[in-house]
């Protein structure tokens, strides 16, 4: 959004960073070139745990020797050198104490392994000057200690950012569109891989691609952002367009599809032609025309996503040639994909043929709780599976 400011984040993390303006910056590490490029005999001998000298000093032991005692094998550490430059070059000690400090924040010891082979370079980083700062932030924007850990294990690259440079311009973005303060947290502990999109090249234009759908409705955007923040690592161009204008084809106004980024913005993320087309054809299969396929849809936008065997079928199936009823009225109630098949469906639907209940619609059935069902219809109250 062309001329928006970016504005200057102001939570509960400020207190945290303000007790670290005297924390040092972590060093640049120099740039040297690898001693090998191969597995050559070198490498044989930093496996069995022989010195490895660096400028003239000497290493008690060295990081592949440490890697190794930590259940590595040869192929692993060579795909994790590859991955991080600098990792041959760090000192045992350092990764040791990193190691231990993972322990000691909560995270399981076999999932630990995994957590260093996808981003080794969580040895690297100083643990004073990077790695205890963004956890001490990022567990005053959690509200269990459990989120925190699972952050990490989702994306581990977000220990790797800077808390200045990334994190606080992160969220003062989420609440310049409104985003409850208690919600941005959430937001980062669901997707923590935001962190490392672009405000400028990535966020942005997904912001501004929303605002577009929804009119640009005061703080709907954000509610769309609370709701699914996965919608913001999708292509605009290869997904999120090509899916609107899918649902547009099908007779959805801009009304329904606003609806639809609205409620269940899940389905702008899913792939038209391998997901949502098999789910519309099922439906003109059933007989609903397309004016009521639109309606349908744009009343219950998940109909487009769920599975056919497992929960479009059964229930048109048991609509039909159980209940004796015309597809046409889902149009009418779309939410009767909603509900449970077996325990409010069929459970209402045996209680209505004991009633001998026939002129009443789904909604009449199916939209009310079960002490509304029960004294609309003269039914004693008794416990029920709904």
């Amino acid at each position: 959004m062309p001329g928006r400011r970016r504005r200057r984040y102001r939570g509960p993390l400020s207190a945290t960073l303000g007790s670290q303006q005297g924390v040092e910056e972590p060093r640049r590490l120099r740039r040297i070139d690898p001693l090998y490029r191969g597995f050559s005999g070198s490498f044989v001998d930093l496996l069995k745990g022989k010195k490895m000298e660096i400028n003239g000093g000497v290493q008690r032991q060295s990081i592949l020797g440490f890697l190794k005692e930590k259940g590595f094998d040869e192929k692993c550490m060579g795909q994790m050198l590859q991955k991080c430059k600098h990792l041959e070059f760090t000192e045992a000690e350092r990764a040791q104490e990193n190691w231990k400090y993972f322990e000691d924040i909560g995270i399981p010891r076999r999932k630990l392994p995994a957590l260093i082979r996808k981003c080794p370079k969580l040895l690297v980083l100083g643990l004073d000057e990077r790695l205890k700062p963004t956890v001490e932030c990022l567990k005053a924007l959690s509200k269990k200690p459990k989120e925190v850990t699972s952050a990490i294990l989702k994306f581990p690259y977000i220990l790797s950012h800077s808390v200045e440079e990334k994190l606080c311009p992160l969220l003062a973005f989420f609440q310049a569109l409104g985003i409850p303060e208690a919600e941005v947290g959430k937001l980062i502990m669901l997707n923590p891989r935001l962190i490392s999109y672009s405000i400028e090249l990535k966020l942005l234009p997904v912001v501004d691609f929303l605002t577009g759908l929804v009119s640009n409705k005061e703080g709907a955007v954000g509610r769309i952002l609370v709701k699914n923040p996965y919608i913001m690592g999708y292509s605009i161009e290869k997904r999120l367009r090509p899916t609107a204008d899918f649902l547009r084809s099908i007779g959805l106004k801009e009304e329904g599809l606003q609806r639809v980024a609205m409620t269940f913005p899940q389905v702008l993320c899913r792939d038209a032609e391998k997901t949502l087309r098999p789910n519309l054809e099922f439906l003109r299969t059933s007989g609903l025309g397309p004016s009521q396929i639109a309606k349908l849809v744009a009343g219950f936008p998940p109909v487009l996503v769920k599975s056919i065997k497992n929960s479009l079928e059964p229930r048109i199936r048991f609509l039909v040639h159980v209940m004796g009823r015309n597809v046409d009225e889902l149009a009418e109630y779309p939410e009767f994909f909603q509900h449970g098949l077996k325990k409010r469906i069929e459970f209402r639907y045996r209680l209505m043929s004991y009633k001998q209940e026939e002129n009443c619609s789904l909604v009449d059935i199916f939209e009310c709780n079960q002490k509304k069902f029960a004294l609309r219809f003269g039914l004693p109250s008794i416990a029920t599976p709904f």
